[in-house]
């Protein structure tokens, strides 16, 4: 899940220096947003051609945009940890505090899981992602997210950033590569976060999340 360097492959504009025209924008962020729906549908034999027919764009627009294949799954990383960080930016000042926290770990062990295949697709060829290495990016807004749950009484004070940062890496780990449905995420974390409440404010018995 770490996001590669920024290439001139990734835009456009071959110089990576202009910004892109409205209308060349929006046709880009169309293009990512079918692109992540398409390989997460068809798995690893998704084309461009689908990627372009769910776009609603030619071909050529993809290819503009994307030269090559491996370009736009690197430009899917990179638009997912930017929008990423922009979610724990969000969440660091929204008016729940004691459930931001929460929200990001769900948030991203639920992407972790959907871009499995685009991961595996960069690894083929030879890109190796490392979640740990993207979690640290993010390092400073969780520190954020957990000191404001402590003080919310949503998390338990003994509760450090380093166990905050390893849970995570290792709930990324397990469903990007295990694949992870939905209902295996929410009981996974529903364990994840009995044991990361005060004792007063936990829900109940175990078996209430079987």
């Amino acid at each position: 899940m770490t996001s590669p360097k920024p290439s001139p492959e990734a835009t456009s504009d071959p110089t990576g220096t202009k910004p892109l025209r409205a209308d060349a924008r929006r046709n880009r962020e169309r293009i990512l947003a079918a692109a992540e729906a398409v390989f997460a549908e068809k798995g690893p034999s998704a084309s461009t051609d689908e990627v372009a027919a769910h776009a609603g764009v030619a071909i050529g627009t993809v290819f503009k945009h994307f030269p090559t294949k491996q370009a736009l799954l690197q430009a899917i990383m990179k638009d997912l940890l930017a929008r990423l960080t922009q979610e724990v930016d969000t969440l660091a000042t929204d008016d729940a505090p004691g459930e931001a926290l929460f929200t990001f770990i769900t948030r991203m062990v639920e992407q972790a899981a959907q871009k499995r295949t685009v991961v595996g697709l960069l690894a083929e060829t030879g890109i190796d992602l490392q979640v740990a290495d993207s979690v640290q990016l993010l390092r400073e807004g969780i520190e954020a997210l957990l000191t404001r749950s402590q003080q919310a009484g949503t998390v338990r004070e003994d509760i450090h950033l380093d166990e905050v940062i390893a849970l995570l890496t290792g709930l990324c780990q397990g469903a990007l590569h295990a694949g992870w449905d939905r209902d295996l995420q929410r009981r996974t974390l529903a364990i994840v976060f009995e044991g990361l409440r005060p004792f007063e404010a936990r829900g109940g018995a175990a078996g209430t999340y079987s």
